[in-house]
């Protein structure tokens, strides 16, 4: 269907979705339009109604597929037929009819400050310019909660070492602002001295070896390494640090509205999900330490 790509090309130059989103949401409305055209014929927007819409999901819910991954495709349709409306290629949306399969509520996994801690300080990293990159990515992580593209996309003028902060470039191109500890603040110090030795350099803050920019499975497989060190955890990736931050920051007595501004979480509902880890330790505290728990 040729609305598919100029909805696409909306959501890329005018909402300015990353391109993991973009390609999400165009595998999600090709599936559907391949369903639609091999089960009932259908190729024209006009012809689709909310039972085949409704077929299509129970049919993804039949071969296993997980409910938060049809629920995306739900967001996703949703998104389209609301642009479609728009421009007058519909004159009603299915999706009205359609309701979202129930999801078991999931808490974040986290690794616990007590481990981070002994990987960053007491596990040694090699003293040249992989291992001090290396760990200053794990550091960073743990300590700013910042994303795996927030990471890689930092460059050096995002860096502000006078004042102990860096500029972060998240979700849809918003920028935040990012306290740095002194002792993160110092270590990125020593790194850059460290990088100016790297042939080939480009802006980015953190790069391979050869100068190139790192790449997101380069730096998935460093993190598991690392964290296969201290933890047993079955995921161990940046988004379980990033996990790792909130949690310990919301231990520690930090406002909820606080952690939100520096996750760059777009509202406190996101942000949220973290008090449930808090309750569960504080549950087990509870029925460690109550002599009739």
């Amino acid at each position: 269907m040729e609305a598919i790509g100029k909805f696409i090309e909306y959501l890329r130059f005018e909402k300015r979705y990353s391109k993991h989103t973009l390609s999400a949401y165009e595998n999600d409305l090709r599936q559907l339009a391949c369903y639609l055209n091999e089960t009932y014929e259908v190729k024209e927007l006009r012809e689709i109604v909310a039972p085949f819409v409704r077929s299509w999901l129970v049919k993804l819910m039949d071969e296993g597929i997980d409910p938060r991954s049809v629920n995306r495709k739900i967001t996703t349709l949703k998104s389209f037929y609301k642009y479609a409306l728009k421009n007058a290629w519909v004159d009603a949306s299915p999706m009205g009819k359609i309701s979202s399969p129930k999801v078991a509520k999931r808490l974040p996994v986290y690794v616990e400050a007590e481990k981070l801690n002994l990987l960053l300080d007491h596990i040694s990293f090699d003293d040249d310019f992989n291992g001090r990159r290396d760990h200053l990515i794990i550091e960073m992580f743990f300590g700013t909660g910042m994303r795996l593209s927030e990471l890689i996309g930092l460059e050096i003028k995002d860096v502000d070492l006078r004042n102990g902060q860096l500029k972060v470039t998240g979700k849809r191109n918003k920028q935040r602002i990012i306290p740095l500890f002194p002792a993160l603040t110092e270590q990125i110090s020593k790194y850059m001295e460290c990088r100016t030795t790297i042939s080939n350099l480009n802006d980015s803050l953190f790069v391979l070896e050869n100068g190139k920019k790192l790449y997101p499975m380069f730096v998935q497989r460093l993190v598991k390494e690392n964290l296969s060190k201290v933890s047993t955890l079955k995921k161990r990736s940046p988004h379980v640090l990033r996990h790792s931050f909130a949690t310990e920051m919301l231990n520690n007595g930090a406002d909820l509205n606080a952690i939100k501004d520096i996750l760059g979480h777009a509202n406190l509902s996101a942000t949220q999900v973290y008090t449930h880890n808090s309750i569960e330790k504080l549950k087990e505290a509870y029925k460690d330490a109550h002599p009739r728990a």
